[in-house]
């Protein structure tokens, strides 16, 4: 990775179709920021990143960088080979390092079948030169430390049979290793259980570069970032701080813009009451209040703010018997999903639920939903209860119908919890669709912004029960917070299949979590307690199992030492080894060198910044070789 470096914007602007979603943003990226970006589905975020990221040349602008600025870029459905396995594919990547890396390997190759060629020995001391200078002697174990935490144990597997969600953690570890200047992420907690989402936590906290990501996960961006940018309406709006900062300061902002329009507005009433009274003269004075006049009329009425949102809309009576399950059995694929499983829901019960990916969770809610019979037990569903099911397959919706006749179909309006009744107009507004977009075609939308059409189609229908799957996978964070504020409000039973921390302590209050091999325990509380719980029970076992290995490892250190010393170097180690002592002799006198230069050059910023990087990259080289000269003093022969 570079150092000292910027990323620079100059009048961004990107339309799609007949919709600007951003214009004229100027912005920098410093190399230490770890930005947040939010917006509602359709505002932009993803082309943003694509912008940013090179991957998208429709828009324009500029991006100003250095020469050798480098970007990684984890887009939501990551580009692999599937016919490489998991490592091969992890290092299949265009960057530096693992081209870095493959070169070193071909000239090794070459040179350990050709030691007498002297030009094939200059090309292997060069790729050996280029790996000090990356630091990229310890990529592979790096690798298959960072798969194994991301839960990818077979790191030989084609990537054709991984999953969806294991394809976005191999994308990944592939963007993570290549520690690039600028590292964008766009919903980088997609498809990780909880281990590995503090992990990732605390690898972006020690992360050297700049970070950009889009998250739904607001405990993550509490956690992460020390910036939150808004995009909204087409502008960005810049705030400093985590998640809990920007809930504050965007409070604070609307309040501003909205006090300020009014006044706009009362000093236009003022002005127009004056025009409408007709100036008699033509005077220089009166010709500049007409300007004012004809000026405030251009802006008052334009500002763009999120409105208040309250869906309180009515529903069927639901009475005390809501879902029996007794005595469930079932079993897909020679997996056992459910063993004498029994549970009891009843009304305005919040549920709440968890686990490992696989286990069975969608499976549930398909079992209640009557989608999946039993294999045998009983699911008992109460005569009065109506469902609502928002599965994470958005139903077949007609591309060419417009956004306000799709809803049409379920009615012109719905009644509210007080026998108000509520128009599709005024819902689609509530549910951050504006007036101008309610004529737009379906395909126009984003694939969030269909999503969110759905779940308002779903809610339309007025269930008193409702089934949530991963609802946070594909709604923006203004969605899930009009989705909480509705739940907050219903009175009937909600069942929510979730990995988002932050939206299951909104909205369950008692918890189902699938343990895998048709294990489901169930728990009372908040479920980032229940996480706490867990981790600190691990915390103590793994201090445990670290002190038993530690007086293990006393007994077996010396047969390991008689094992190490009975390995060789091979013929290109001990030609490395003849010269590594001479290469960190050499370092270190140039890192005196330059210490010296530093000192006289105090007081130019541009000189001093650019010694202390060649300072930096030079301690980075020597550290590698000291590595190196270490790995390979323990296999010498006496």
């Amino acid at each position: 990775m570079s150092y000292l470096q910027t990323l620079r914007t100059e009048k961004l602007t990107k339309t799609y179709g007949e919709k600007t979603l951003f214009k004229d943003l100027d912005f920098i990226i410093n190399e230490h920021d770890r930005i947040g970006l939010i917006g509602t589905n359709g505002s932009g975020k993803t082309s943003l990143l694509n912008v940013i990221s090179g991957a998208d040349h429709d828009s324009t602008g500029n991006i100003i960088t250095s020469k050798t600025y480098t970007i990684g870029y984890l887009k939501q459905d990551p580009e692999l080979d599937e016919k490489l396995t998991v490592l091969d594919a992890v290092f299949a990547g265009s960057q530096d390092i693992f081209n870095t890396i493959r070169r070193y390997e071909q000239m090794l190759d070459k040179y350990s079948a050709n030691p007498g060629d002297s030009k094939i020995e200059r090309q292997y001391l060069d790729a050996e030169a280029k790996m000090n200078e990356e630091n990229a002697w310890t990529a592979e174990s790096d690798v298959k430390t960072i798969l194994t935490q991301l839960k990818i144990d077979n790191m030989h597997q084609k990537v054709s049979t991984l999953s969806g969600g294991q394809k976005r953690r191999v994308g990944l570890a592939q963007v993570l290793i290549q520690s690039p200047d600028l590292l964008i992420l766009d919903e980088p907690t997609n498809h990780l259980d909880f281990d590995s989402i503090y992990w990732l936590q605390d690898h972006l906290a020690k992360y050297k570069g700049a970070l950009l990501l889009v998250t739904h996960d607001r405990y993550f961006l509490d956690e992460v970032v020390n910036n939150i940018w808004e995009l909204s309406f087409g502008k960005l709006y810049k705030y400093v701080g985590n998640y809990q900062d920007y809930v504050s300061q965007k409070a604070d902002r609307v309040d501003r813009e909205k006090e300020s329009e009014h006044k706009k507005s009362q000093l236009y009433k003022q002005e127009l009451a004056w025009m409408k009274k007709g100036a008699k003269a033509r005077s220089t004075k009166q010709q500049a209040r007409i300007n004012r006049f004809n000026d405030l009329k251009d802006n008052v009425g334009n500002l763009q703010v999120d409105k208040d949102v309250d869906i309180s809309l009515g529903q069927q009576r639901l009475g005390k018997k809501v879902i029996k399950i007794k005595d469930a059995n079932l079993r897909i694929d020679n997996k056992q999903i459910l063993k004498d499983f029994n549970v009891l829901i009843q009304g305005s019960e919040r549920i709440g639920i968890s686990g490992e990916n696989g286990a069975g969770k969608t499976t549930l809610l398909n079992v209640i939903a009557e989608k999946i019979p039993l294999d045998s037990g009983i699911v008992d569903i109460g005569e009065t209860v109506k469902l609502g099911y928002y599965t994470q397959q958005t139903e077949d919706i007609p591309e060419d119908k417009r956004v306000i006749n799709y809803l049409s179909e379920v009615g012109q309006h719905v009644t509210d919890k007080d026998g108000n009744q509520v128009s599709v107009t005024e819902l689609l507004e509530q549910f951050l669709f504006p007036k101008f977009m309610h004529g737009t075609l379906i395909r126009k939308l984003s694939g969030g912004e269909k999503r969110r059409l759905y779940l308002l189609k779903l809610l339309m229908q007025q269930p008193n029960v409702l089934l949530l799957d991963e609802p946070t996978n594909d709604l923006d964070i203004s969605t899930l917070t009009v989705l909480e504020d509705y739940i907050d409000h219903f009175s009937g039973t909600v069942i929510t299949v979730s990995h988002d921390r932050y939206f299951l302590d909104k909205v369950a209050n008692r918890l189902l979590i699938f343990e895998g091999n048709a294990k489901i325990e169930e728990h009372v509380g908040k479920f980032t307690d229940l996480l706490n719980a867990q981790r600190n029970a691990k915390y103590a076992k793994s201090n445990s199992k670290k002190q038993e290995s530690k007086n293990d490892n006393k007994s077996n250190e010396d047969v390991n030492d008689k094992e190490t010393s009975k390995k060789k170097l091979t013929y290109a180690e001990q030609l490395e080894w003849e010269h590594i002592e001479d290469d960190i002799d050499k370092l270190d006198q140039e890192n005196t060198k330059l210490q010296s230069m530093m000192v006289e050059n105090g007081g130019d910023y541009d000189k001093l910044a650019d010694l202390q990087a060649k300072l930096d990259a030079n301690k980075a080289q020597s550290d590698a070789k000291m590595k190196r000269w270490e790995y390979l003093s323990q296999y010498l022969s006496d």
